[in-house]
């Protein structure tokens, strides 16, 4: 079964009372937990993007220090599932800012992980590809953000 557009939806929305918009998010929030928390962003944390940008660090820190560094293969499995969950929160924000801030702080964290960053290509290309987005984000900002941003981005490329 293939989907309507969006433009569609839209209109049917429009078309809706509130209590059945309401019950739509709802029952979209029950479906996938995907849409419960951007649902939540939307509603609680889209009005403060400093404080939600200090809890995607802290939730950084929690996985980072959750990986089982036993092997290197645990170590990169680990640090691939907390990059898919930066790039879910970034999605969720679409903020420019929020992006080049969490993807610096995960590099500097990485950057951290001394003998199993330097031992493996697959890591050091994941760390150069996180960068490189990094910089892309910062390109699209003001200029004094730009100024601040690449004085954090220089200090992870002398490293």
């Amino acid at each position: 079964m293939k989907p309507v557009s969006i433009a569609i939806l839209k209109k049917e929305l429009h078309q809706c009372t509130q209590q059945e918009v309401i019950d739509l998010c709802l029952q979209l929030a029950k479906f996938k937990k995907e849409n419960k928390e951007l649902l939540s962003y939307a509603l609680f944390d889209s009005y403060n993007e400093d404080e939600y940008v200090q809890r995607i660090k802290e939730e950084i820190d929690t996985e980072f220090s959750n990986i089982n560094y036993s092997s290197l293969y645990f170590v990169k499995k680990g640090t691939r599932k907390i990059l898919r969950n930066i790039k879910k929160y970034v999605r969720y924000s679409k903020k420019k800012e929020t992006e080049a801030s969490v993807l610096l702080y995960f590099c500097a964290k990485l950057h951290e992980l001394k003998p199993a960053f330097k031992q493996s290509q697959q890591m050091i290309n994941m760390y150069d590809r996180q960068l490189t987005m990094a910089k892309k984000a910062i390109s699209t900002l003001h200029e004094d953000l730009q100024y601040d941003f690449n004085l954090e981005l220089e200090k992870l490329e002398t490293n």
